[in-house]
């Protein structure tokens, strides 16, 4: 089973994702520093940001993320360009970049790619 966290203080973010997943258990943090706390003590998979979290920005949130464990995959939701958002995010090993109101098609592909990833290095 895939664990996913989704880090958000709006309620309704992405709030359908479970329709696309049954083998996902789906976990929600409202600030950064809650969803930190959350990596710290079990082991997440995958971690869909917010671009703005209430206590930080999706992209620092994202920053601490990887001292914590450079080793979960992470998604972005951003309303920066395609070529601003790279400059942002380099060197992160963000695996993608959401639009701010992201579609079926959108999260479906994220999936698609973080279960790629998932079994190739055996992280489930």
């Amino acid at each position: 089973m895939v664990t996913l966290l989704l880090v958000s203080n709006n309620r309704n973010f992405i709030s359908s994702v479970s329709e696309y997943s049954e083998k996902t258990e789906i976990l929600r943090a409202n600030s950064g520093n809650e969803a930190l706390d959350m990596i710290v003590n079990k082991t997440i998979n995958l971690v869909i940001i917010d671009e703005s979290l209430g206590d930080m920005t999706g992209l620092e949130f994202a920053k601490k993320l990887i001292s914590i464990n450079p080793m979960v995959d992470c998604a972005v939701v951003s309303s920066l360009s395609s070529k601003d958002y790279h400059e942002a995010s380099e060197g992160l090993g963000l695996i993608m970049q959401l639009p701010v109101q992201p579609e079926k098609r959108h999260l479906e592909q994220l999936l698609l790619q973080a279960n790629k990833i998932i079994q190739m290095t055996g992280s489930s």
